[in-house]
Order: C-alpha cells, then structure tokens, then sequence
C-alpha cells in the first residue's frame, strides 16, 4: 500500500468473508440450508476458532433469515426470535460419530442490520462482528453485497466507539482493547481481564487498517488529551446492555436444550470459573438462576 492511501473499509471486510473455511465448516452450513431451505439468507462463522483455528471448541455461526416463522416454522420459536434475538440452537454430529459441533445464533438480516449501527442500544452484535468473520454461504449475489455492507457498518460503528472512548494520544492498541473492556462491562460476560488484549493481538493487521480507514474517512469524534468520561450516550448502552443479556440468558436457558450446562461451560471457558450443577437446578432453570448468578458474583469478587 502507498503511503498516504487507505484500503476501505468494504475492502477489508470482503476479504475477510471470502478466506476459504475448513471444510468441516461448510458441512455445517450445507446442513442448515438442507435443514431450512431458501428461508436461510447468509451463514457467518466468527468467534474464538476461526481465530485460532481450533475445531475441537464449540464454533460460532450466525444465521440471518429471511422472516422468523418461514425459518423456524413453530410459532413459539418465531415468536420469541422476533421479541428477543437471537434465538440460539446447538449443531452437534450424530449419535456415535465424529464432527465438529457449534452454536448457531439466529435472527434475521433485518434484526441484524439494525443492531450493527451506531444508534443501536445494542452493542453485542458490532462488538462481535468489528472482529474478522467468513461468509459460508449467501443466498444470491445481491445478498453477499448485503451482508459485506452490513459488516462494513459493524466495523464502522466499533471503530467510531472506539475512538470516542479513547484519547487522542491512543495507539490503535488502546483503543481497540479499551473499547472490549467497555463492551464486556455492557454485557454479562465473565471475560477474563486479559480477553481484550488477546483480540487485538489476534488480529494487530485488521485492527490497525480498520481504524486507519475509519480515520481516513473523516468519520472519526473528536477526542479529548486526558482521560476521557464515557459519554452520556455510552453510559445509557452500559446500563441497558446488563439487562437486556440477563434476558437473553434466560432466554437460552430455557429455549437452548441443555442451556443450564451451556451457560455454566461458557463460563468456565472465558473466565476459568468452575460453576457446578445439581440435577436439580437443570429440571428448575428459572429457580436456580438467582443462585448460579450469585455464585458466579461472588466468585468473580474472589478473583
């Protein structure tokens, strides 16, 4: 690259989509689409294993649809991915075979589109999609331009944030790790404290040239020298994202076959926190939440 030119945002993104996914992978989204027909618009796959390329974790995949009940079929299921995305399902091999496994979250590209601007309330779905993702499948051409659009804004939008709650003085390091930290505390999510660092460092060369575009295109907040307070703006999203992920929670427990045990792994896999489970607690989820929740406080406190 010469200096004083950028590679555009779009054109990081639909690089990033287009790297070839282990085959495996493409299994997986072959099967949902078997599974759901032309209802399926676009299959992501982002999260921990593409970065590290470890396919013996439980991978991540996103599903945007084209309407909730011609997805889902069951009325409860639509229903509920309509009022709170996103619905989540576990892909796991058959019975007695080999294969990767990996949780699906679901809802539509609309939802989707709307979560990853700037003026979303929402912040986990451009927190996680400012990070690299790979496009498994699109329905047609004019969906693949979609979806690059769409998380062309996811960067834009986390990198906009990111400066806004950085100094000027910043490296791109700081920033990008600053702006983890502030989204993990929006959220529910027992990261350990090295986490934000961890991202960065995955990704240095992405990070960089992202902000670097945001930057070039003059889309970037004024900063203050010092340490900057979170805007007002901010502060609302902090306060409105516990709550809203506590429901999501719920939510999975009682809509994710296994959700009790799935919560309590993703814990112990982001954190190092060991939570255990009675028989008891998995037959009454919503009884058991306030004390796996307070244990989990108490236990962080620990820490």
């Amino acid at each position: 690259m010469q200096a004083g030119t950028h590679t555009s945002i779009e054109d990081l993104v639909a690089a990033e989509l287009a790297r070839p996914p282990p085959p495996e992978i493409q299994a997986l989204a072959a099967e949902i689409i078997r599974r759901h027909g032309d209802s399926v618009n676009a299959v992501l796959f982002y999260g921990s294993c593409r970065r590290t390329g470890d396919m013996s974790g439980l991978l991540d995949l996103y599903v945007l649809h084209s309407g909730h009940r011609a997805f889902h079929g069951r009325r409860i299921a639509a229903l509920l991915n309509r009022l709170l995305p996103p619905n989540v399902v576990l892909l796991t091999p058959p019975p007695g075979q080999e294969g990767v496994r990996a949780k699906v979250a679901i809802m539509s590209e609309r939802q989707f589109g709307a979560r990853v601007r700037r003026t979303s309330w929402d912040t986990t779905i451009w927190a996680r999609f400012s990070q690299p993702a790979s496009l498994l499948y699109a329905r047609d051409e004019p969906t693949r331009i979609r979806i690059e659009s769409i998380l062309s804004q996811a960067v834009r939008t986390a990198a906009l944030w990111a400066l806004k709650l950085s100094r000027a003085s910043d490296t791109p390091a700081d920033a990008w790790q600053g702006l983890f930290a502030q989204t993990y505390r929006a959220e529910i999510r027992p990261e350990r404290h090295s986490q934000p660092e961890l991202l960065y460092g995955a990704n240095v060369e992405w990070f960089e040239s992202t902000l670097s575009a945001v930057r070039a295109e003059s889309l970037a907040p004024f900063v203050r020298e010092g340490k900057p307070q979170p805007p007002l703006g901010w502060v609302l999203r902090r306060l409105w994202g516990k709550p809203l992920n506590l429901m999501r929670i719920m939510k999975a427990i009682f809509t994710f076959e296994g959700g009790v045990d799935y919560v309590v792994w993703k814990i112990r896999r982001h954190s190092g926190i060991h939570l255990t489970v009675t028989p008891w607690q998995r037959r009454h989820p919503i009884l058991a939440a306030p004390s796996l929740l307070w244990r989990l406080r108490r236990l962080r406190m620990q820490r």
